[in-house]
């Protein structure tokens, strides 16, 4: 071997080890086929080549097509899908396909070079034939190499078309140099394929544990499953916006496709801790209800007053009548006006009990004054009206959480971070615990569970936080509330804002960029989507 030679094979043996180094680190199938098949005909020079793969049909599927001269690129990232019917491995009768050179390469375990396709004996090369008509080509000289895995199984096939000569352009056989690359490029290329198609199948099994645990979460209450689906939507919706801005604090933000991956993990598990919340708590559609709406049981207290008023009118008229007194229209009036009474106030405490924004307190003193009336138990004795625990849940101010059952409820974000510490992420999602774990904390440092300011947080977990909440305000399918029209969600999102409560900056962004509709086409009632005039919501800087 001259020493000219040495040297060419010498930075061919370079340019396949940078190709193997590129080849692993490339995270898309689609884009790993198309390099591997584009690597493959720069190294030998030649005009053109498929990729095949090996399918469970037992059948070589063109993945990816390229002929230079004819300019001609299908499949991978060209977005043009290739047209070609597969290739069988087997005849209709079961016999091996062994006419075929690709399947025969398949089935026999061997790299097949054929200097001239014309006159080779063996393989039926019509199909080929066929298209060298169509398209005035002369396909010559084949390299077939087929790609193992390390497990020795067949996952695919390069087929590589005229060698050229590099100083007279002419068709030429695939040297063994050129085997013997093209088949160590294949080697490489096997071991890149099989692990990218390996991690996503651990990507989609981890995505399929999170999915679970959020339908298990949906099986205990329909009121969270959807959130926790909808908010990773809503978080990437303003991510990708936030990324994009080119002006203020956030211009430098930006996202790589690792990053983009985080999040969206981090978004799927920020409830995961819900897991651990009572139903009871988590489903409380009223300010009475545990495992029932106890309003029925007060319903019937009221009916036992009205009862207890009625015997006690009728007493009262007979003694009347003993006493000779024939005119009881004072009793029956006082009577009519009792049940009145009762019945309005039958009426306050089944909406008090709905729960709202504000309960006022003179509101909160009428629940007081009726929980004083008496009234003659199931036991037989005499008491209040309404204990002390039902006048507490009535007084709820806003909702229907008592304050002890609202920690119960925040305490799923400490569960959710607990729970997500304790798996071994590794180094591209170490960050999803702070993500999911901070979307209830508050820019001034009022949230919870770590009282972080804005300044602790991640940008990452500042969206988290809108998202959230946002969501929460146009939610549909919650126990206690309808979901908020748009302009009234993004009016109290506004004063949110104002309040400090969240990022001034990312709420401008999902205002200006209008995050808020591109969510609400997809995931809000056609009521809820009305006409939203920026220039009047609260705090919002264009």
């Amino acid at each position: 071997m001259t020493q000219a030679n040495a040297n060419h094979l010498l930075q061919r043996l370079d340019e396949l080890n940078a190709i193997g180094i590129a080849l692993s680190g490339e995270k898309d199938i689609n884009r790993l086929l198309e390099a591997i098949l584009l690597a493959a005909v720069r190294i030998t020079h030649c005009d053109a080549g498929t990729l095949y793969s090996v399918g469970e049909d037992q059948a070589l599927h063109f993945e990816i097509v390229r002929t230079q001269s004819l300019g001609i690129a299908l499949g991978g990232t060209t977005g043009k899908p290739v047209p070609f019917p597969a290739v069988p491995l087997n005849d209709p009768s079961g016999q091996p396909n062994n006419s075929n050179v690709v399947a025969y390469a398949v089935l026999h375990d061997i790299t097949v070079n054929i200097a001239d396709a014309y006159s080779e004996q063996g393989f039926d090369f019509a199909g080929t034939r066929k298209f060298d008509s169509a398209n005035h080509y002369r396909s010559k000289s084949f390299l077939t190499v087929p790609m193992k895995n390390h497990e020795g199984k067949i996952i695919a096939v390069l087929q590589l078309i005229n060698a050229l000569d590099k100083a007279s352009g002419e068709i030429t056989p695939f040297s063994r140099p050129d085997q013997h690359l093209v088949e160590s490029l294949a080697s490489q290329a096997a071991i890149a394929l099989t692990n990218r198609a390996l991690i996503n199948q651990l990507e989609d099994l981890f995505e399929s544990f999170i999915t679970l645990i959020n339908i298990a979460i949906d099986e205990k209450s329909p009121y969270t499953g959807g959130h926790c689906e909808r908010v990773p939507v809503l978080t990437m919706l303003l991510a990708e916006a936030a990324s994009k801005t080119t002006s203020g604090p956030l211009a430098g933000f930006q996202m790589s496709d690792k990053d983009r991956y985080e999040l969206k993990i981090a978004g799927l598990l920020h409830d995961c801790g819900k897991i651990t919340t009572p139903v009871h708590v988590v489903d409380k559609a009223s300010k009475l209800q545990t495992l029932f709406d106890r309003i029925r049981l007060i319903d019937t207290r009221f009916e036992v007053l009205k009862r207890d008023a009625e015997v006690d009118m009728l007493k009262q008229k007979l003694a009347a009548l003993e006493k000779g007194t024939r005119d009881t229209t004072q009793i029956e009036a006082a009577f009519r006006e009792r049940i009145a009474q009762l019945d309005d106030d039958r009426e306050f405490l089944q909406k008090a009990n709905i729960g709202g924004e504000f309960m006022s307190p003179p509101l909160q003193q009428r629940v007081k004054d009726i929980g004083a009336y008496r009234w003659i138990n199931e036991a037989g004795q005499e008491s209040c009206f309404l204990s002390e625990e039902e006048i507490l849940n009535l007084n709820i101010e806003k909702g229907t959480l008592t304050a002890e059952e609202r920690e119960i409820i925040n305490h799923h974000v400490i569960s959710t971070i607990n729970m997500l510490q304790a798996l071994p992420w590794p180094t591209h999602l170490q960050r999803v615990p702070e993500y999911a774990g901070g979307h209830h904390e508050r820019v001034d440092g009022r949230g919870y569970p770590k009282g972080l300011k804005g300044s602790d947080m991640s940008v990452q977990a500042r969206i988290m936080a809108i998202a959230d909440i946002f969501e929460a305000l146009t939610a549909k399918d919650r126990p206690y509330k309808e979901g908020k029209k748009l302009s009234d969600a993004l009016n109290i999102l506004g004063r949110m804002k104002l309040d400090q409560h969240v990022d001034p900056d990312l709420f401008d962004i999902f205002i200006r960029d209008q995050v808020y509709l591109q969510y609400a086409r997809d995931y809000l009632e056609d009521y809820q989507i009305d006409a939203v005039d920026a220039s009047k919501i609260p705090g919002y800087t264009p």
